[in-house]
């Protein structure tokens, strides 16, 4: 486990536990879905408790298992006709709202960062500005929802907030103590590699993009049909 207080590993399992319920609510009261998130998460704490993640010199990273199945699920469900039809499904308010979960996040990855975690540059100190899609989302969705602003407004906001996310994960990936890394030496970002917080990018990150990639399909190929209001 990550050498950090007590109070910071409770507030980011209330984190997690705020992004599996806004999954739930996303894939509408999925249970294959919740199940299969549980297992998941609890797949990681194990090999996260092993100190496997922590062995970092060597290439590939053996972090891949942490992020790679996540990003290559979304990956399929885009190019499958089940998965197509599961991204249709989506529910574009919770969608949405589920980015608030990234307010919590960047509270934990400045507190992270205090507590010599985390490299400055992953935290809003440092020039991540990704609290701004979780300040937004709220607002963003009433908007929509109210018709202040267009299908093409919230598509929008969704590329936007995609890349602020990926700016987010790129930092990170740079600082930590693998092969590549290019910055955040005196500070690197190690609270990943361990239990509670390999829940980050193993489990609230592909929330994030799963979230943004079903919205951008929707809102293009589907043009927002089927979005619950309210």
């Amino acid at each position: 486990m990550a050498s950090t207080p007590l109070v910071l590993d409770l507030f980011f399992l209330l984190t997690t536990l705020v992004a599996l319920f806004f999954l739930w609510k996303t894939t509408n009261h999925s249970r294959p879905v919740l199940v299969l998130a549980i297992a998941w998460l609890a797949l990681q704490s194990g090999i996260a408790l092993t100190g496997f993640y922590t062995v970092t010199n060597i290439l590939p990273p053996r972090f891949l298992l942490a992020i790679g199945p996540p990003v290559l699920a979304i990956i399929v469900l885009l190019f499958t006709g089940a998965g197509k039809k599961f991204l249709t499904a989506i529910d574009l308010k919770w969608a949405t709202l589920m980015h608030c979960v990234r307010m919590l996040v960047e509270i934990t990855l400045f507190w992270l960062f205090v507590d010599k975690q985390v490299s400055i540059m992953v935290s809003v100190e440092g020039g991540n500005i990704d609290f701004f899609a979780g300040l937004t989302a709220p607002f963003i969705w009433w908007a929509y929802s109210s018709g202040r602003i267009s299908r093409r407004g919230l598509l929008a906001w969704n590329i936007v907030c995609l890349l602020s996310v990926g700016n987010a994960v790129v930092r990170a990936m740079l600082s930590a103590p693998f092969p590549f890394q290019r910055f955040g030496f005196d500070q690197p970002t190690v609270a990943i590699l361990y239990f509670p917080f390999v829940w980050l990018p193993a489990f609230i990150v592909p929330c994030v993009l799963l979230c943004h990639v079903a919205a951008i399909r929707k809102l293009i190929i589907d043009k927002g049909i089927g979005v619950t209001t309210a």
